[in-house]
């Protein structure tokens, strides 16, 4: 922060000014295809369509939030025991879905959820990326792999990218912030690497391919006709290994999905998606600050594309016995945070 002194006959006036943005937009990332020089993570994310952030969160407070995570699953009280893994059954933890995604609750903002998008590692990355600080963030979900699944559903292959093919280019830079370690057989990310680069040939190419149905448009799964043209243009699926701590960006247009653990490490993550507020309109904002207020989750699209209609679980067709509409622990936020909901803005629009 600077300060201007100003001197007259008969008083001294020291202005403070606020510090002033390093980020300008000039130098925002187009994703064209052609080769970068930033010599950081832009470059990788450039050519391969994502990247790693090694330690953007300092890994001893990963492990604060992984302790976080796991006690909060214990808290529902089902019987689930970290150290156990035979509680490690549907009847024992909150509802999970196939990919082990928890979308319920009200999870989404716990605090600790909300302490993650927080850190200033992270917020960084995404940045950096658009050349902009002024970015809002998605409600989105939290994910464990257990090592452990005899009791659980299948997590079969599901191919996909999270971007419309009828609205082409860069859209969106999704992540994750992953919490236990996680090598070759640890669970996690599966990307094709490069595939962001021929997404519109091979939209063009195979547009008239039957589509797997979707309950939206922002997503497209991958055939075995769409695996193949994949692989005829010498793509390969990679899995991405990552510490605690680290951060995981990826094109939305990069072919993608999850695997369960097949080694012995369960799989902790925390998915965080930021884009520049300028890029929602108002009636963004305004769905956003409905869905902070009650406390409903939304997928990876930070101006609130899709918003969760309910925080209340069903299990076996009927409401969870433990759902509730609320976080067992209420964010209370800070000034950067607060900024993240996108409603400081709205405000200023007033």
């Amino acid at each position: 922060m600077s300060t201007t002194t100003t001197t007259t006959a008969s008083t001294t006036t020291i202005t403070t000014e606020p510090p002033k943005s390093k980020y300008t937009g000039a130098n925002r990332m187009t994703f064209d295809g052609n080769p970068t020089s930033y010599n950081d993570f832009r470059d990788a994310l450039s050519r391969d369509g994502y990247a790693v952030i090694k330690g953007a969160i300092p890994r001893d407070r990963a492990e604060k939030y992984a302790d976080a995570f796991l006690g909060y699953m214990e808290g529902f009280n089902l019987g689930y025991d970290r150290h156990n893994p035979s509680t490690v059954r549907r009847d024992k933890l909150p509802v999970l879905n196939e990919k082990g995604m928890i979308q319920s609750y009200g999870v989404t903002h716990e605090q600790w959820v909300w302490d993650i998008r927080g850190e200033e590692g992270v917020i960084e990355a995404f940045a950096k990326v658009y050349d902009d600080e002024d970015l809002i963030v998605s409600f989105d979900v939290v994910n464990v792999g257990f090592v452990n699944r005899e009791d659980l559903p299948e997590n079969k292959p599901w191919p996909h990218q999270d971007q419309d093919p009828a609205k082409p280019g860069f859209r969106c830079l999704q992540g994750l912030v992953n919490l236990h370690p996680s090598g070759p057989n640890d669970g996690g990310l599966i990307v094709c690497k490069g595939g962001h680069n021929l997404s519109a040939q091979f939209h063009a190419e195979m547009a008239d391919e039957p589509r797997i149905p979707a309950w939206t448009p922002e997503w497209f799964g991958f055939t075995d006709n769409g695996m193949k043209w994949l692989a005829d243009h010498g793509l390969q699926w990679e899995k991405v290994c990552c510490d605690p701590g680290d951060l995981i960006v990826w094109d939305s247009r990069v072919p993608h999905y999850n695997v369960p653990p097949t080694g012995s490490v369960d799989r902790l993550a925390v998915y965080t998606c930021y884009m520049p507020v300028k890029e929602a309109s108002k009636g963004d904002l305004v769905r956003k600050r409905d869905a902070f207020e009650r406390r409903l989750g939304t997928t990876h699209w930070p101006n609130a594309v899709h918003v969760a209609p309910t925080n209340i679980a069903t299990r076996d067709g009927k409401p969870c016995p433990v759902a509730r509409e609320r976080p067992v622990q209420e964010p209370v936020l800070n000034e950067r945070t607060m900024k993240l909901t996108g409603i400081p803005y709205l405000e200023a629009m007033a």
